[in-house]
């Protein structure tokens, strides 16, 4: 071999070597990055751990001045704002999808794309903010007298809409929600729909297909990774968004079967009271709600990767 040659190939082996070296040292940087905040959760809520141990879970008093704690509360809160939010925005965040990929005129699609995008980047306090001074208002004077009238006599169901017109509740905090998630989650089903190959559709509609099943059975089991993924990703903003939610709440330590009762969530209230936590108690078990949020998320996340593996091994086998 030439020595040019030698000096050029033994150059191109050390780039790829670092090349190499620097891609792992970052994926084990994200995986420190996780373990520290880890460590640093379970650390700082060691007291609390330790004092309540799991009662935490079940006790639903928050009572800083007597030092007794609970996470049954702000628990319940972010489990039902989320799951609503979801339950809202999946559906409406599907027909934006469907209709900007399918059909909506080609002229219209870009400038409604665009607008989508824009919702998703309005900071989450400009949310909190218009839920509590024009969209709580607005919800207690038309929406929640109806709502309290007619489903509220309903024999079981009447009991979430049992409660004052305040405006301001569990169910107003979902809503701002799943206004929150909307964009994020119809931006990734529109982008995961538009790679469908346009031959399978156009195979599909000449086999006599109707648009919806060309989407059931043609666009939804090829991208099904995809809006796994895109609903996901609004359930992980549910369940952490802060500042909306503190807006619009109500902030109280209650668990009760009414959607229109005040409440509180995990964020909310480490937003409110974490910077007057002076007692370590109290701050141990704020952090301790910290971790439990922590845990929550990453459930939620294997959750969806063992939904997505089984999707994967059940492909094929119907006929």
């Amino acid at each position: 071999m030439h020595p040019s040659s030698a000096r050029q190939l033994k150059s191109q082996q050390r780039l790829d070597w670092i090349f190499v070296g620097s891609t792992r040292l970052f994926a084990f940087l994200v995986l420190a990055g996780l373990g520290g905040i880890l460590i640093s959760l379970l650390i700082g809520a060691m007291p609390s751990i330790q004092k309540f141990g799991w009662g935490f879970f079940t006790s639903a008093e928050w009572d800083a001045v007597a030092g007794q704690y609970g996470a049954l509360a702000p628990v319940f809160g972010t489990l039902v704002t989320s799951a609503i939010a979801l339950l809202i925005a999946v559906p409406v965040s599907f027909g934006i999808a469907v209709f900007l990929t399918e059909l909506c005129p080609v002229w219209l699609r870009k400038p409604l794309g665009i607008c989508v995008e824009l919702l998703a980047g309005i900071p989450s306090i400009i949310y909190g903010m218009w839920g509590l001074f024009v969209f709580a208002p607005f919800f207690a004077e038309h929406i929640q007298p109806f709502l309290i009238q007619y489903l509220g006599a309903l024999p079981l169901l009447g009991q979430l809409f049992h409660g004052a017109p305040m405006g301001i509740g569990l169910f107003t905090a979902a809503l701002i929600l799943a206004v929150m998630i909307i964009p994020f989650i119809a931006s990734v089903m529109r982008d995961v729909f538009e790679i469908t190959p346009q031959p399978l559709k156009e195979a599909a509609y000449g086999l006599g297909g109707t648009q919806w099943e060309v989407i059931r059975h043609v666009v939804l089991p090829y991208t099904k990774a995809g809006v796994v993924g895109g609903i996901i990703l609004g359930l992980g903003r549910a369940l952490g968004e802060t500042m909306a939610v503190t807006f619009v709440i109500g902030n109280t330590f209650n668990i009760s079967p009414g959607l229109f009762q005040s409440g509180v969530s995990i964020t909310s209230a480490l937003a409110n009271e974490f910077a007057e936590a002076v007692d370590p108690l109290h701050l141990s078990s704020l952090l301790y709600l910290g971790l439990i949020l922590f845990f929550i998320t990453f459930a939620v996340l294997c959750c969806a990767k063992l939904m997505l593996l089984k999707m994967q091994q059940s492909e094929g086998s119907k006929s």
